[in-house]
């Protein structure tokens, strides 16, 4: 008999409980099941179209445009170029990261992609006019002149601590 691994066993457990959970009308488990179908919904409606955007990106822009805008010898417009692709993420984590990896692997510089990671959080346009719209403007301001470096900031330091020469052996690895 197959051992089973502890990913399907969780899977199933979780099914499981989904299952007992609608026939017994235990409302926590139903409440459960409602949010992971509206969660996979909202995720299966976003990762197809930025996953080809991000396909497209990969294959269009060149190494030498990032390591131009990103790189090491970009210096603080590197920032400001990273801070504002991340105004543009749409769709939180599911893009950032995998835009993040590609911009890393063509030769951003890291302090530069965790600026892009952090900001992409903070900065989104569409999340920004919303927290406007109900917290007034000036609040809004007041978080991105404060955020904003403190993004920047905590990213050279990072970079300081983390072991680029590690990454980059495990980048030429990947390629």
């Amino acid at each position: 008999m197959k051992k089973l691994s502890p990913t399907k066993a969780l899977i199933i457990c979780y099914a499981l409980f989904i299952a007992v959970s609608f026939i017994i009308q235990y409302q926590p488990g139903v409440r459960i099941a409602h949010n992971f179908y509206s969660f996979a919904a909202s995720m299966l409606k976003i990762l197809p179209c930025a996953f080809i955007l991000i396909g497209l990106f990969e294959v269009w822009v060149k190494r030498e445009t990032i390591e131009k805008y990103f790189g090491n010898s970009s210096g603080f417009y590197g920032y400001f170029w990273a801070i504002l692709l991340s105004c543009t993420t749409v769709g939180g984590a599911y893009v950032a990261f995998p835009i993040a990896h590609s911009l890393f692997t063509k030769g951003a510089r890291l302090s530069i992609v965790l600026t892009y990671i952090g900001a992409s959080a903070i900065t989104r346009i569409p999340m920004t006019i919303f927290e406007a719209s109900f917290l007034g403007l000036s609040f809004s301001l007041i978080r991105l002149i404060v955020s904003i470096p403190l993004v920047i900031i905590s990213s050279i330091i990072l970079e300081k601590y983390i072991d680029v020469k590690s990454l980059e052996h495990k980048k030429s690895k990947q390629m």
